[in-house]
């Protein structure tokens, strides 16, 4: 145990919280009347705030100010705890770390960090014995910027330029420059209000990028070719429910533009070696048709959901005729067993299944069909594939962790199956793995579905009910939740918290169909689920009522705000990043950016009575009600395009004006930051810190001074 003797901790009822002003606003939607005191806080300029967080009204700006004076005021005894935490965490981080260098022609690739850097430094070398060379230098490039994220940093075919992308709001629009890795200097060519992905002309003449609208929305790829002053518009998606990415094949043949909404996707490829390229459609959109692609030689291959193959199946088909009528089945569908990602080599194919929660990694020869399983031991765990430069290496680069394990890195020999270890997380303060226990668990939902649990806890740790629990979940997406490593975590495992995932529905966990059975009108799943979680972990002694702190964010702050209306008898605190609380009002929006998108998610109350009515029935901010609601720590970002800061600012006016008992309420919105919080490796430590701090409060594990 360490941060001294414990003893209770009470957040101190003598400092008032802020008072928003209400402005009562009434509409009628499908006959029924929408109330709302606090819609005036949504800023009518939202998209300058984005590029301009200077610009945002003064009176919104009070109240958030006001906001984070009383969360510093409240969090004030707390400090030195979150000081000692930050510590903690930053002691498990190998300051001087670098990656795994890839290989590309004659050089080495290499991300690394220097003693006390915040930011990366893309490197290369020539061969494994040649000199460390700085292509970009994070650090200097963000000099005392407040924010400074960079995206893509890719090098030219021919080695001698570097396209990089960076984010300086925290709104992802981003920036792009070119380098002349000769001289070390940007050139004068920038793209403004990028997506940030970068793809380059096989001849190194220039690039494909996504750029963002007016509207925050990926709808169109230009090429950028180097010192021509007009960027050519090769693809435009009309549709602003579709989203518009790009990535380059494996094989570098390639740039493959997907276009996707929450249904469905489409494929267009263009020829890399062809300067004047028009993108060629794979297979045109089809409702509920999804799909991706890979090369190889003279074919496609395919990943999708064609035919009922719900799970999905991989096919190939002709690269000069590639669309269904041609598809011929590779891996057969089978229920139950997803099939997430694959990746093609030219005697190989070899992709990452995930059945009932736990991922595989299948190889297949090509030559004989024969498929074989590469193996581990552990009861849960996480698994990813990494890139490569070079389509013919016959090395599958892997990683591997679990809650117990830091993250592996191997090199794995397609052809003699030798597996080699070339990287194991440093922890520099120590980890011994055999002091902690993981297990995965299952609980039984009230509709006999059966939802996973991955549980992290010391060993030897009594499971008799007085262990307080961190428990977090998502849902949403069809993202799962992987059984990784978290250096900060332990933090609280190591003061008594046991740690634990809810695999719950709105994921793909447990196949597409449990992803289906939390979207749209099935959406309350997710929050049954969290709930039944919760409830099985009191019953089986991992915790005891009012012992859990619940942590989600995005659409797992919708969780959070959800449960929270739900049981929140159950918990004894909530932390909410990023919260989208808001749902209803946001989904009636049809000018924000991810709206028109996400009506396939939630549901579209504008034309639907029946989405209105049940996205009404569960979203958060419409359902807060006079009754005890535990603490809860919402966090926000000025500048976040996903969930605008205005929905947790809502939620936590409305929580404070009508609950009857309990709290504190609090909202933190960092001023200068995004989605995703504050940029470089250690700022982020001291936002994590405070969250933790504050769940070590809410369950009396304040340290004394």
């Amino acid at each position: 145990m360490s941060g001294g003797t414990l003893k209770s901790f009470a957040f101190d009822p003598a400092l008032l919280p802020p008072v928003a002003e209400r402005r009562p606003t009434t509409r009628v939607v499908h006959g029924q009347t929408l109330a709302d005191d606090y819609a005036w806080l949504r800023a009518e300029n939202w998209q300058a705030v984005l590029s301009d967080p200077a610009t945002l009204p003064q009176p919104i700006r009070a109240v958030l100010d006001a906001e984070n004076a009383y969360s510093s005021r409240l969090l004030g005894p707390l400090a030195d705890l979150t000081e000692t935490l930050v510590g903690e965490m930053r002691g498990r981080i190998k300051e001087d770390d670098s990656s795994v260098p890839l290989a590309d022609g004659p050089w080495l690739y290499y991300t690394r960090y220097r003693q006390g850097g915040q930011q990366p430094l893309i490197c290369r070398k020539r061969g494994e014995d040649g000199d460390d060379a700085i292509l970009l230098d994070g650090d200097h490039e963000r000099g005392d910027q407040p924010f400074f994220s960079i995206g893509d940093a890719v090098h030219a075919p021919d080695h001698g330029k570097l396209a990089w992308s960076v984010d300086a709001k925290g709104s992802e629009l981003y920036t792009i420059r070119i380098r002349d890795l000769v001289s070390g200097v940007d050139l004068a060519d920038a793209v403004e209000h990028s997506e940030g992905s970068i793809v380059w002309l096989a001849d190194s003449s220039g690039f494909y990028y996504v750029r963002v609208d007016d509207n925050h929305r990926t709808a169109q790829v230009f090429r950028h070719l180097i010192g021509r002053a007009e960027d050519e518009l090769v693809f435009e998606e009309l549709d602003p429910a579709w989203f518009v990415g790009i990535d380059r094949s494996q094989s570098g043949s390639f740039a493959i533009i997907k276009v996707s909404d929450h249904n469905a996707s489409e494929c267009h490829l263009l020829d890399l070696a062809d300067n004047a390229a028009r993108p060629c459609c794979v297979e045109p959109r089809a409702p509920d048709l999804r799909y991706s692609v890979a090369h190889r030689g003279d074919r496609l291959f395919i990943r999708c959901n064609a035919d009922g193959a719900e799970d999905f199946k991989i096919v190939s088909a002709p690269l000069d005729a590639p669309g269904r009528a041609n598809w011929r089945d590779e891996v057969a569908h089978r229920r139950g067993r997803i099939i997430v990602s694959f990746t093609v080599y030219p005697d190989h194919l070899v992709r990452l299944d995930r059945e009932d929660g736990l991922p595989a990694i299948v190889v297949r020869a090509f030559a004989s069909g024969e498929e074989y399983s590469v193996a581990f031991d552990e009861e849960a765990y996480s698994l990813g594939f990494e890139g490569r430069y070079e389509f013919a290496s016959p090395t599958l680069r892997f990683t591997y962790a679990s809650m117990t394990t830091p993250r592996e890195t191997f090199d794995y020999d397609l052809r003699t199956r030798e597996r080699v270890l070339r990287k194991r997380q440093t922890i520099p303060s120590g980890h011994d793995a055999a002091a902690y226990v993981t297990r995965r668990l299952y609980a039984t939902a009230p509709d006999g579905a059966s939802v996973p649990i991955t549980v992290l806890h010391k060993a030897g740790q009594a499971l008799d009910g007085s262990a307080p629990l961190l428990l977090y979940g998502y849902g949403a997406y069809g993202h799962p939740l992987p059984a990784s490593f978290s250096a900060n975590i332990l933090s609280l495992v190591d003061r008594g918290f046991v740690y634990a995932l809810a695999h719950v529905r709105g994921g793909t966990d447990k196949g597409w169909h449990w992803y289906l059975d939390g979207k749209l009108a099935n959406k309350p799943n997710t929050f049954s689920d969290f709930l039944t979680v919760g409830r099985h972990l009191i019953t089986e002694g991992y915790t005891g009522q009012g012992r859990i702190v619940a942590h989600g964010g995005s659409a797992g702050g919708m969780l959070m705000g959800a449960i929270a209306n739900l049981a929140p008898e159950l918990f004894a605190g909530i932390i909410a990043n990023v919260p989208f609380v808001d749902v209803l009002n946001t989904m009636l929006d049809h000018d924000l950016p991810l709206t028109p998108p996400e009506w396939l998610e939630w549901g579209n109350p504008i034309a639907s009575p029946e989405a209105f009515a049940a996205i009404r029935a569960y979203s958060p901010y419409d359902n807060v009600a006079a009754k005890t609601y535990p603490p809860i720590f919402a966090l926000a970002g000025l500048t976040d395009p996903r969930v605008t800061y205005w929905e947790p600012a809502k939620w936590v006016a409305r929580l404070r004006a009508t609950m009857t008992a309990g709290g504190p309420i609090l909202l933190k919105t960092n001023m200068g930051a995004g989605h995703g919080g504050a940029s470089g490796r250690f700022d982020r430590l001291g936002e994590v810190a405070e969250e933790y701090a504050f769940a070590l409060a809410c369950v009396g594990l304040a340290p004394s001074s």
